[in-house]
Order: C-alpha cells, then structure tokens, then sequence
C-alpha cells in the first residue's frame, strides 16, 4: 500500500453546523462512512474525509461549494467510486460530496437522440429507461458507473472503437465551479463554433475544476440486428494481430475485446465461460441482419488466417449479457486468482499499428518479472489494461508491480501512445502526465486549475502538484 502524506482538514463547527442546516442526516461523520468514501480500488492507502455530504439537488451542491469556498474547505465531488487511480480519495480531508441521490432523469428527445441526466444517473439505469424508446447509451466502462463520474474521467471502455468515448457523446454540462457559480457549457446542438469548447474543458478534468450537476449526453438507435461471438487463438501475438488487420481492412465492429489465458482462467473459475486457457478475443457486430453477416464472415475470415478457431456464438439476449457480463467481471474473477491480495491496474493506449509491439513486450516483461498479470483490452482502439496482483504488505511486489508500471508506460509513449487510455490521472499517474505531455501543456493546465480555483479547494491532489 502507498500511504498518504497528506494531512486531514478538520472541518470549522461552523461548517459542520450550516451543513448539517442544510441536509439533516446526509450529512455524515461517522468514521465508517468516511472510510468507506477514501478507499477505491487503487493501492493507495485510505484517505477519508471529515465528513460526506449527500446531495439532492442542484440548489444543495451549490451551498455546498459556497460554503467550502467561504472556510476554503476541500471538497471531493464523488460519484460510484469506481475509478482506479485515487481519482476520489481525500488527500486533505474536508468534504466527500456524493452525488449518488441526484439520479434523475431529466428528459429524453427521441427526435433528437439526446438524454438530460442528472449526475447519479448510472449508464444502466439510463440504458434501462430508454430501452422501450428503440434508443441506447454506448458508453460502457465496465463499472455501473454515474454519468456524472463518467464526465469528470472521460470514460470509454468495450464500445468505444465504434461509438467512441465520453469527450464524443456529451452535448453540454452544467457545472458548479469552484466560486460557486452554475455555467452550462453548450446548448443541445450537435455543433457549435461558438468560443472556447467549455464543455470539453470539464470532461476528464477529474472533479478538479467543478462538480458535474447535469448532463447532456448523445444516444444511438438500438442496431436491428446485433451477434457476438468468442475465438480462441494460439499466442496472444496472433490474437493481437488478427485485431490488426480487422480494423486495418475498416470493418465498423462494434466490440472487440482481447482477453489473455490468465485472464481466461479467471473467467472459468468465476462465471464458469468453459473456455480453453489461451488468448481470445470477445466480438460484437452492429447492423442490418446483412450487414451484421457481412461483419462476420469477413471478421471470421481474418481470425481464422491468425489461427482463430473454436468461435462460440452468442445470438440471442440472453446469451450476449452472459458473455459481456463475463469480460466485465474479469477485474474481480482476477482477484480470486491469488485471494488476498491487491490488485495494482494500469493502461495504456497506443496507435493500432503499434498494438502487437506493445502487448508483446509486455507480455515478455510480465514472465520476466514473475509477476501474475491478466491483461485485457478495448483493443480494437489501441487500449489495454494490465492487472498486477499483489501481496499489499510486501514492499518487493508493490516496487516490482511499480517498475512494471512505468516500464510499461516508457514503452507506450515510445510508440506515440498515452500513459492512459481510460483510467485517468488521479494520484498514481501525475509522473507520466509530465513525461507525456511535458512543462509546458502541464504548466498551462495549472494555470486553468488556478484561474478557476484559486485555493485549491475542489479535489485537491489530483492530476498535478498545485
């Protein structure tokens, strides 16, 4: 575990007394409530605050943030807590604001193919009310992640290679930032030329530079027809380069998910897949029933010449959530495989010319280091996630899993990639920010974070030294 070197900041009764005014028993200090709310799955050590508020509505968040504002209190926007990188933890104390109670949903444009949420909203609980209007939302990290979250990180995840991330689905946001005001960032328009691109600025801005209240968010018809599918291959570097090709000949796959043997045999331990213990690759084709066959006999095709075979078909509903259901809980199906332990992640994302480069390394460093390691990946758009389980109190792995890490990371941003794909920079990555980008564009980002929150109030900690 990394420890904290932060102190706490205890809260003026001052402020304890206006928020408790504000919002009777949502206001919460109890030792395990806090705890609960600085503790994710990164290898930090906790970090709670002094006390989580709860909020309801738009009018509460903003007395909230006046309130901090006016005793220069810390506050900590939080939402499911599902990100990896001590996005949430409260490396100074003060304030966690849980959003999780402001889960309405606001309206639907069917016309228009858009969706107004509020920030609690999660991405199956919006995919749950439009499902009768013919309508979806792509964005799919894993995690049953908030929207609100989703924003702040600039989530992506299995359906990205062909619907994209959260920077390309949000229309505009309202945002409470850090003095206290509400802006909303655009109109409804699918376009604008009109000045700065605000609503860009606040996705993936990690809660730093204002808390999230309302989002509108793009949506896509439900395809006509949808099949999915698994294939085994015999090496990962197969595996890998059959991706290669399938996105190099521009087929629109929908979904297409590497998942490596180790990761295969927490599966089977865990939702019982069946499959054989080497590499494959997860698929999901959208379209017309003729396009949908189009898809998979040219993707079919492509496999089989790298060696692909044992293809298992998942046509109907039913079958398709059992398989997906399945990727997305290779996080914990990979916790089983060493119990106990903690579970150092990472990714990076690189050009797709350089995928098979950068996963083979990687793989070669992982059997080098002797570390056990699922890796996983989005693949289909040069992203993939390495799982390092650890003994937590061993100061060896946790230094081995590090240098892995960085190593790791070195490599990427040799191929023209990025330190991150999807995770964000939170705690754990701000080295690589600078390594990525250098002085100069972090310099500016410091700049914007000052101009707009002067006292370094809003998720202190996070993405850079301030």
């Amino acid at each position: 575990m990394i420890p904290s070197s932060s102190p706490a900041f205890p809260l003026p009764p001052a402020v304890l007394d206006a928020l408790r005014q504000l919002l009777g028993d949502r206001l919460v200090t109890s030792a395990a409530v806090c705890d609960q709310h600085g503790r994710d799955e990164s290898i930090f050590a906790a970090m709670p605050p002094a006390a989580v508020a709860f909020a309801r509505c738009t009018d509460e968040v903003l007395a909230i943030v006046r309130l901090c504002r006016e005793h220069r209190v810390p506050l900590v926007p939080y939402g499911a807590g599902s990100s990896l990188e001590g996005h949430t933890l409260a490396t100074q104390g003060g304030v966690t604001l849980n959003l999780q109670q402001m889960d309405r949903l606001v309206a639907v444009h069917d016309e228009d193919q858009t969706a107004t949420v509020q920030p609690g909203v999660t991405r199956k609980a919006l995919n749950a009310a439009l499902r009768d209007k013919g309508l979806f939302f792509p964005i799919d990290p894993g995690a049953d992640a908030t929207i609100g979250g989703m924003c702040a990180t600039r989530a992506s995840g299995t359906n990205a290679v062909r619907y994209g991330t959260m920077r390309e689905n949000v229309l505009n946001l309202t945002v409470v930032t850090p003095d206290g005001q509400l802006v909303k960032t655009a109109r409804r328009a699918r376009k604008s030329a009109a000045g700065y691109d605000l609503t860009r600025l606040f996705v993936g801005s990690e809660g730093t530079l204002g808390v999230v209240v309302e989002a509108t968010v793009k949506l896509h018809p439900l395809p006509e027809s949808i099949s999915a599918a698994v294939c085994a291959f015999p090496s990962i570097d197969t595996a890998v380069q059959a991706v290669v090709q399938i996105i190099q000949v521009g087929v629109p796959i929908a979904r297409c998910e590497f998942v490596d043997s180790v990761a295969i045999r927490a599966l089977n331990g865990h939702s019982n897949t069946g499959l054989p213990e080497q590499s494959h690759l997860f698929f999901e084709f959208h379209g017309s029933e003729t396009g949908v066959r189009e898809q998979v006999a040219l993707v079919q095709d492509i496999a089989g010449e790298f060696g692909g075979e044992r293809f298992q078909w998942a046509d109907t509903p039913e079958e398709r959530t059992r398989l997906w259901e399945a990727r997305h809980n290779v996080y914990f199906a990979a916790l089983l495989l060493r119990p106990g332990c903690r579970s150092v992640v990472t990714d990076v994302c690189v050009p797709i010319s350089r995928l098979a480069d950068c996963v083979n390394q990687t793989a070669d460093d992982l059997r080098q280091s002797g570390l056990l390691a699922p890796i996983v990946g989005h693949v289909g758009d040069g992203n993939f996630h390495v799982q390092m389980l650890i003994d937590g109190g061993c100061a060896d792995e946790l230094e081995a899993a590090e240098a892995l890490n960085a190593r790791l990371v070195t490599r990427a941003l040799g191929m023209d990639g990025t330190c991150t794909g999807e995770h964000g920079i939170g705690l754990h990555k701000q080295a690589f920010l600078l390594e990525e980008l250098g002085e100069a564009p972090v310099a500016l980002m410091r700049q914007i974070k000052h101009a707009m929150d002067p006292h370094n109030l809003m998720n202190p900690g996070k993405i850079f030294a301030f």
